[in-house]
This record gives structure tokens, sequence and C-alpha cells, in this order.
């Protein structure tokens, strides 16, 4: 990695990786804040394995080398698996940073990933004012809907089109993912229709996503969820009699707001 000779108040080439328990991505800014690549892979074996592979791939896009990166920013449940990283930020920052780009007030950004479900709150400059999560038994919501399509034999995308379809939705209680996944399992065996599971799982999403309440208008999502169900959004506009607005490339949120931080703490620093 080059060190900065320029003098200037970029950073140069910035890699951003958001290493998430379902895919680990990574996205690639030149000096003008500008993406100049992404790409994302499943995670699968070790983290550092996956980082290793989402980095070549994300310089061979750029067709640059590795050398010509002045900073490489990590995040995510597994950010410390980012060998050469050169600052690691939150992942409550970083989807603050990723959602405010596009959407540059004063929000609640929630974050639906496959591992958790976090609400954040975003100042009008972009601050991040706060974040929590939800309780630990919500953990796995991503990989539940996984096994949900899988189960239902339908694409993730088009879990809305078999739920609208549905007479009623099917009880899928539990806030457990382990014991929904059961749940899911008991209805489909009981001989309850795939249009009626595909709806109550996506229900039972949306209220344990309301449960961590919302503290700002408007409400922008972002994560792996929405960006391959976004039934659940449905739902929460439903339940809640609210709009909510999906960030664009959701999946790609945080790692793009890693790489942003670091122009951000450059100006920090700058006098």
């Amino acid at each position: 990695m080059s060190s900065s000779s320029k003098g200037s108040d970029d950073p140069g080439m910035v890699l951003g990786v958001d290493v998430g328990t379902e895919c680990v991505k990574a996205v690639m800014l030149d000096d003008q804040r500008k993406i100049v690549a992404r790409t994302s892979v499943p995670t699968q074996g070790y983290f550092e394995t996956c980082v290793e592979e989402v980095t070549k791939a994300t310089l061979e896009e750029a067709k640059c080398s590795f050398e010509e990166l002045q900073e490489v920013v990590s995040t995510g449940f597994g950010a410390s698996c980012v060998p050469k990283a050169t600052r690691t930020v939150s992942t409550s920052r970083s989807h603050a940073a990723g959602a405010y780009l596009h959407h540059p007030q004063q929000m609640t950004v929630v974050d639906i990933g496959g591992r958790e479900v976090r609400a954040i709150s975003v100042g009008p400059a972009g601050e991040l004012v706060g974040s929590r999560g939800g309780r630990k038994c919500v953990a796995g919501i991503g990989s539940f809907l996984m096994f949900a399509a899988r189960h239902l034999d339908v694409h993730p995308t088009r879990m809305q089109e078999l739920a609208a379809e549905a007479d009623e939705p099917a009880s899928v209680s539990s806030f457990c993912s382990v014991f929904s996944s059961n749940e899911l399992l008991e209805r489909l065996r009981e001989g309850a229709s795939r249009e009626d599971v595909a709806l109550g799982c996506m229900r039972a999403i949306a209220e344990r996503i309301l449960e961590l309440g919302i503290d700002h208008s408007p409400v922008v999502i972002t994560g792996g969820v929405p960006e391959y169900f976004p039934g659940v959004l449905t739902q929460i506009e439903a339940l809640a009699s609210i709009e909510v607005t999906v960030s664009p490339d959701p999946i790609y949120t945080a790692a793009h707001g890693a790489a942003l931080t670091a122009f951000v703490a450059k100006e920090e620093v700058t006098p």
C-alpha cells in the first residue's frame, strides 16, 4: 500500500470492506469519492479467505494494484479479519455514512442484515447520534428468510409475489429465529399453503424490526435483506403505516460508507 505524496486533502484510492455473515462486500472509491469498482462474495469458510477473494476481485475490476490504495477501511461482523486494514469503523457508522450520501438529512436508518437488525439515528449533518440492536434471539433474520425461501421453493426476491396470493398469514410468531424455522416447518406439515407461510414469515420479521422503534422519519432501509426480500418492507409499511425508502444498492451501503469515512477522517484532521 502506497503512502500519499500529493499533500492534498484527499486520501487517494480507498477500499471499504464490509465483512458480513452472509456476504463480504467491497467498494473502491477514487480521490473524488466516485465508485470505481465493487464486488461481493458469499461468506464461506474463513473470513480472511473471503476478504482476500473480494479484494482481489475488486482490484481486478478497477484495474489497479493493492499498492495503489491509500486506505483500507473495514467494518461488519468480521471487520477484524481484514489484515491490511488501515482503520476500522463500526457497522452503525458505516451504514449512517452510506445512507446519508443518498439521503442527506436527519433520519432513522434500519440496517437489516443476515445476522442482526439495527436502528441507527442519523443527525442532520450525517453524524451518528446513536444505535440499538434487537434482542439476541432476533439474530439471524436474513438466514431465517433464506431458510424459508428454500423450503417454500421460491427465489428470495419472489417471496412477496407468493405472499400476495395468501388468504391469511400463517402463524410464525416466535421471536427466536431458530424456533421460527421450526414453526415454518410445522405449518407446512399441518397443510398451510406456501402463500400463507410466506406471508407469515415476512410479517413476523417486520414485527421484530418494528419492535426496535423509530426515532425520526424518514426511514431508510439498508442491508442484505431489502436487497433479496423486498416483501419485508411491504409488511413494515402495512403494519406501521409509515413509508420506508430503500437506500440504493442496500447490500453495499456499509462497504461504501466505510470507504467514505476515510475522507471524513481526513477532513477532520486537515487545518
